[in-house]
């Protein structure tokens, strides 16, 4: 039986005072992303479809001859209008007051709330968080109407407002409706004609409902025939055996914006507890955007392949290289911003996609050495901030970090590689941390190391400097620096010697030291003989407390130390210079030049310049000027 006018006459009503409100904030306010609306928008026809399919399960007859669902935008330029049809379940009358004329939900004030309070641009992102989404449209139309046909009926209705505080409600012939379902005429103002625009509207969708499980197709005007944007099926619900490596190719590509290809691609679906699926990626190269002083992850999270938010911070900063998405049912379609940071689901599912990230660069290091190194000079300093950030993780990510070595400077050598090949009684793992590789290779304080035989990671990256004061004991060996405190070399024979070193400074030597650490005292905290070193006349190191020599400067250099604390000079004993210096005991402003001489020579070294230039030019003349007499 078809419905007439007569029973059912055009209504007019008043909205709600919270929707009121609601619209008036949205229609005068100023929002850095309006493209939101049409998010809502599909979101709400998805969501008809799959109640339609839910229903149908009970009563086929819903789905008459039309079973497939579909989301149909059209586009009229010339009429100023962009068209949202479905053909999910509809609306009845009654269902479309209580939809379209009032906000049930207990957050609607809340959400108020918080738009009223918000900065300008951040209202836009909690649009469709408290289940206002389809009043968003009111932020590009200044009318819009709404003609929908429940499955199964035969009358259709037409809502239509100017979101200024009121609606009509009248029933109109089904022959001006959809078959079954919902049409939304968004008459769009005049500062929001670019959605009309087929490369507009496809980028949204793409960008936004590229992956709502009903394929979206689009007219660019009305009447035409539309094609397909996508085609309803989510990659990641698919098995891996059911998708080639083109196509997680150009997934991946589209979801990071880089057009190489992922060195790594970690896809599985979460059952138990929390359901979940993750698709993500390790790209092939640096991201231009690696650096990002904000740290800020890319990985987006969907709730019902709906796109919600990508600052969900699903993996921890460390891993902000990784690029993709987490899908799950488990949180709510409105879930806010508050509510994902707070959220345990969220957590859990935070900790469960880090681990099998984790775990699968494990298993690519142990499988395909090869594909490992080429993440691992991509991204390893990235992993090694993990190793200070990340507490739970450390011992994992520390077996997992690959490192130069004097052993192997062009190959690189993990953790365990260094303690099987450790000798016998060292007791840590030895490191030098400086700005590259030539640098450290020709650092004096490598020498005595290197004379004996013994290991030394070679740190290169910024981090270094920072995650080895943090880094635990790594199978039973602690971490040292080789330019802090004492080397404890003397236990250990040179490699063309038979036994360790026992011999002793001679006197005049001796008297030196003595001597140069009384004139510095102003310079240096301490002068001392050096077991560390061989070619070298002297070295700086930094005492056993406080900061190494690397992490002292990047300090200072950031403005977070006023000023450093006073270095130890070495100096080595078998040196000829120093022996030669030593036994001028004769000639004592020669021996006071050649102490701060010796000092600049260390600090130069050490990648400084003298403290004083003009007075080490003045010192060098002397000096000179001695030996040409």
């Amino acid at each position: 039986m078809t419905t007439t006018t007569a029973e059912y006459p055009a209504e007019s009503h008043v909205f709600e005072a919270d929707v009121a409100r609601l619209l008036h904030m949205m229609v005068h306010s100023v929002y850095s992303d309006k493209d939101v609306f049409l998010r809502e928008l599909i979101s709400n026809a998805a969501d008809a479809c799959e109640k339609l399919r839910y229903e149908a399960i009970a009563t086929p007859a819903l789905l008459a001859s039309d079973a497939d669902s579909r989301i149909v935008l059209t586009l009229d330029e010339e009429g100023g209008r962009l068209l949202v049809e479905d053909n999910g379940i509809g609306m009845s009358r009654d269902e479309m007051i209580e939809a379209l004329g009032t906000i049930a939900r207990s957050g609607t004030r809340a959400f108020m709330e918080r738009i009223e309070a918000s900065k300008q641009g951040e209202g836009a992102q909690l649009i469709g968080q408290f289940g206002v989404g389809f009043y968003s449209c009111f932020m590009v139309a200044d009318r819009v109407d709404v003609v929908s046909r429940r499955a199964g009926a035969d009358s259709a209705w037409l809502w239509s407002s100017d979101g200024k505080g009121g609606y009509s409600v009248s029933p109109i012939d089904v022959s001006e409706a959809p078959v079954r379902g919902t049409r939304i005429t968004l008459h769009l103002m005049d500062d929001a004609k670019s959605y009309t625009s087929r490369w507009s509207i496809e980028r949204i969708v793409k960008e936004q409902s590229g992956h709502v499980p009903v394929p979206i197709k689009i007219a660019e005007k009305p009447g035409a025939e539309a094609t397909q944007l996508t085609d309803g099926t989510a990659l990641w619900t698919k098995s891996k055996n059911d998708i080639t490596s083109e196509e997680y190719t150009d997934f991946y590509r589209g979801v990071s914006g880089q057009y190489d290809e992922p060195a790594l691609t970690v896809h599985f679906r979460a059952e138990g507890r929390h359901e979940y699926s993750a698709l993500a990626f390790i790209p092939g190269s640096q991201p231009f955007d690696l650096f990002d002083p904000d740290r800020k992850g890319r990985m987006k999270l969907y709730v019902k392949r709906v796109f919600i938010t990508d600052e969900a911070e699903l993996l921890p900063r460390y891993l902000r290289f990784v690029r993709g998405l987490v899908d799950t049912a488990d949180l709510p379609l409105n879930v806010s911003r508050e509510m994902i940071q707070e959220s345990a689901i969220l957590t859990a599912i935070r900790k469960g996609v880090t681990n099998r990230i984790i775990t699968a660069i494990e298993k690519q290091a142990e499988s395909d050495k090869d594909a490992f190194l080429k993440i691992w000079e991509n991204f390893g300093s990235l992993i090694k901030e993990g190793i200070y950030e990340d507490f739970e993780r450390r011992s994992q990510l520390l077996s997992l970090s690959r490192f130069r070595t004097t052993a192997s400077a062009d190959d690189y050598r993990s953790l365990a590689d260094y303690v099987k090949d450790a000798k016998e009684g060292q007791q840590s793992i030895y490191y030098l941390v400086g700005g590259s590789l030539d640098q450290l290779k020709a650092s004096p304080q490598l020498e005595g190391f290197r004379a004996r035989g013994i290991e030394v990671l070679l740190l290169t990256d910024s981090v270094d400097s920072f995650w080895v004061t943090n880094a635990p004991e790594f199978e039973g060996k602690s971490l040292k620096s080789i330019t802090q405190g004492s080397a404890d070399l003397a236990q250990f024979k040179k490699q063309d010697q038979d036994k360790p070193e026992s011999e002793s400074a001679s006197a005049e030597v001796q008297a030196f030291l003595d001597y140069a650490k009384e004139k510095l005292a102003d310079e240096v905290s301490d002068v001392r003989a050096s077991d560390r070193l061989i070619e070298s006349a002297v070295c700086l190191v930094a005492s056993d407390q406080g900061y190494d020599r690397q992490l002292e400067k990047i300090l200072q250099g950031a403005g977070r130390l006023e000023s450093g604390a006073k270095p130890i000079l070495e100096i080595n004993m078998d040196h000829p210079v120093v022996k030669a210096i030593a036994a001028r005991a004769d000639a004592p402003s020669l021996r006071d030049d050649a102490a701060f001489l010796l000092l600049d020579q260390a600090r130069v070294l050490d990648g400084d310049k003298p403290a004083d230039p003009r007075a080490f030019a003045e010192r060098l003349a002397r000096l000179m000027e001695r030996a040409l007499q």
